[in-house]
């Protein structure tokens, strides 16, 4: 038994030796310090002196005076529609200018306007009445078609009766076949 122990403890040792040489530390390299590359400093230069560079001079807009209502009530009742003779269709020219009356009205939905039918003094009174009541309802239909609440709108005929040019030439009566626009208030 004591050859058996004896084995054992060869066996352990020379275990233990393999252990420790076989773990062994292995070196270690060491490392280089590594400097940094060499920077070439340019030369130093003659620095001019800046200009003062000029600056442009920004001109102001003009500030744009944006009309009072009293302003733009006055312009939408100065301008007129005009007829040709004997008729109450409207021409190109007066659409356009409808179509205007329109913008401004739908931008002020509190205002109301009267479309005021006029007639040259040829015809009979009668006839005039009647004819500047159609020309005063045409404008008025198309102010409906163009969007603006008929409600909104009302129409009278001065006839012959209210002449812009008084003259008795075909001139003033050309200028008297119209339809005036008057705002009456909300």
């Amino acid at each position: 038994m004591k050859s058996y122990v004896r084995r054992i403890g060869t066996l352990v040792s020379i275990v233990g030796i393999l252990f420790f040489v076989g773990c062994a530390k292995k070196p270690v390299e060491q490392v280089k310090e590594v400097s940094p590359p060499k920077q070439e400093v340019a030369p130093v230069q003659e620095v001019k002196p800046v200009q003062p560079v000029e600056v442009p001079k920004v001109e102001k807009k003009p500030e744009v005076k944006v009309p009072s209502l009293a302003d733009q009530i006055k312009e939408f009742e100065s301008v007129d529609i005009h007829f040709d003779f004997d008729r109450f269709n409207l021409k190109p020219e007066a659409r356009k200018i409808l179509a205007e009356k329109a913008s401004f009205l739908k931008a002020h939905p509190g205002l109301k306007v009267r479309i005021e039918g006029n007639c040259d003094e040829r015809g009979t009174r009668e006839y005039n009445l009647a004819l500047g009541e159609r020309r005063a309802k045409a404008a008025m239909d198309y102010l409906v078609f163009l969007g603006i609440n008929p409600e909104r709108i009302s129409t009278i005929s001065y006839g012959e009766e209210r002449p812009l040019d008084p003259r008795h030439c075909e001139e003033a009566w050309s200028k008297n076949r119209r339809d005036h626009f008057v705002i009456i208030g909300e």
